[in-house]
């Protein structure tokens, strides 16, 4: 089977129009041009101090909370599908002419599915469960220019090699004693960060070309984040015309310049996606009419981006028919976080991540998020993905933050801990683009 060659959207810089209002970006939205747009409000769940996630409706430009436009119950799913509600509008001529943009953090499925919380869940103070901003105004699209921004440090694995395979080993265990089929660790690079994240997510645009590329800074706070995904990687797309539901789960990477037929033939990498595929498909049962699920893609080959930055990627095609009724915080409660970065099962698998990994994913491993008025939605899977959490100007420019880059793997009986590793350093392509990875520790 050829390998097909993925083509998104030119990546654009993002503009400094409306900078005192947090800025978003998204390619490859069906049936619009780039989206470039600036946050008129913003709908957010975070952790108290105790634990417990609360609604908040913020002034999107000074960070402060207004009153919301409907009736918040602190329940994340059903605040969501309330706010969605408030501005609905099925007569939207333009696909994406306005909405919401955003991301939803991995840990949020510990609040969706107790029983996945293995003792590794967020705390008051780390970024948002949930952070949607309104837009209805697009803005100038800039041609790219270069960052202006830098690590102030190499980039290094707060784990480590050693420590990273020893949990794959621990992994495995658990994969023998019959706890789990696949397991899928992550482990974070980190540095400190100083520039633009706007002119930053330009240049790794640039070079990784992301077929889900999307990036949003945070309301203004204590801490400002921004979040830079360069996903390859389709959660879930919803066509409210026809509630037809699709997820593209990829499992299986290699370099740009590996043997494209090596990687559809490999017996693990097929196992990875076999199991993933399966698991989509039972989530999407649990919401979608009763016949309507198909794998209409079982597996193919694609080439993302090219040079340091170039991956190959497997991945299956699967979709479905929500019923009528069903919400998108219908939809989101049955598959969330994707099937893709837990494993299978997913329960036992998030419980056996927490307890391995020791860091909290954040929006790594979450979605990103485009919705607009008439329901139409597109969720990446918010890997390759990095976050820069810290002070920061109008401009979208930090002084001395925490950057982040997690990379992970999908661990199966047959998993060899050093070639987990390398994986996963596979994986840090876009960032080898432009910085300094030490990968030998």
């Amino acid at each position: 089977m050829p390998t097909q060659t993925v083509s998104p959207q030119r990546p654009t810089a993002i503009s400094e129009h409306a900078a005192a209002r947090p800025l978003a970006f998204a390619c490859n939205l069906p049936g619009r041009a780039p989206l470039h747009a600036a946050a008129e409000s913003t709908f957010r769940v975070a952790l108290d101090r105790d634990g417990r996630p609360r609604s908040r409706w913020l002034d999107a430009a000074t960070g402060e909370d207004r009153p919301p436009p409907a009736d918040f119950r602190d329940d994340p799913l059903l605040d969501l599908d309330r706010v969605l509600a408030m501005r609905a509008n099925p007569n939207l001529a333009a696909p994406f002419g306005s909405g919401w943009i955003g991301w939803l953090s991995y840990d949020l499925g510990r609040w969706i599915e107790p029983a996945a919380d293995g003792g590794g869940g967020a705390a008051a103070g780390d970024a948002p469960l949930i952070e949607l901003h309104r837009f209805t105004d697009h803005l100038p699209i800039n041609e790219p220019r270069p960052s202006g921004s830098g690590l102030l440090a190499t980039l290094r694995s707060a784990t480590g090699r050693a420590a990273f395979m020893a949990a794959v080993e621990r992994a495995l265990e658990h994969i023998r004693a019959g706890d789990a089929y696949q397991v899928n660790l992550a482990h974070a690079l980190r540095g400190r960060f100083t520039g633009s994240t706007r002119d930053l997510y330009a240049a790794l645009a640039a070079a990784a070309r992301p077929e889900h590329g999307v990036y949003v800074e945070s309301a203004p706070g204590p801490t400002h984040w921004a979040v830079l995904s360069l996903s390859p990687e389709l959660f879930l797309c919803f066509d409210p015309a026809t509630r037809r539901v699709v997820t593209r789960p990829m499992k299986g990477t290699r370099p740009a310049h590996a043997d494209p037929d090596e990687l559809m033939h490999a017996p693990k990498d097929r196992a990875e996606l076999a199991m993933i595929v399966d698991l989509m498909r039972n989530d999407l049962g649990r919401v979608c009419e009763f016949g309507s699920i198909r794998v209409d893609v079982p597996r193919r080959v694609e080439r993302h981006a090219t040079g340091a930055a170039g991956v190959l990627q497997a991945t299956a095609t699967v979709s479905g028919t929500l019923r009528g009724g069903v919400t998108l915080g219908g939809l989101l409660a049955a598959t969330f976080p994707p099937g893709s970065v837990t494993g299978a099962p997913k329960v036992r698998a998030m419980r056996i991540i927490d307890s391995l990994e020791g860091f909290r994913r954040g929006p790594y491993c979450g979605a990103t998020a485009v919705i607009d008025d008439a329901g139409r939605a597109v969720f990446g899977v918010a890997i390759r993905t990095a976050v820069v959490a810290g002070r920061a100007d109008a401009n979208g420019r930090f002084t001395d933050a925490a950057f982040e880059y997690a990379v992970g793997a999908g661990i199966v009986a047959d998993s060899d801990p050093e070639g987990e590793w390398r994986e996963t350093l596979d994986k840090a392509g876009p960032l080898r683009a432009a910085f300094r990875l030490a990968d030998a520790d």
